[in-house]
């Protein structure tokens, strides 16, 4: 059973939501031989002032 945990900013649609859990659950078929039913995506908005890229808030970007 995978689990694929895609963490970003906040502001994408459901919409784009579904269709990254669409794709992605079809990768993990293609590639790792898994059925959609057994994989499980879960996305975590994290907000910019909770994420630093080399030393600095993405919020003070």
């Amino acid at each position: 059973m995978p689990i694929v945990r895609v963490e970003m900013w906040p502001g994408r649609t459901k919409s784009q939501k579904a269709e990254l859990a669409r794709v992605i659950t079809e990768a993990m078929v293609t590639i790792a031989h898994t059925t959609p039913e057994a994989t499980t995506v879960i996305f975590e908005d994290v907000a910019r002032e909770n994420w630093a890229v080399g030393g600095v808030l993405a919020s003070q970007s």
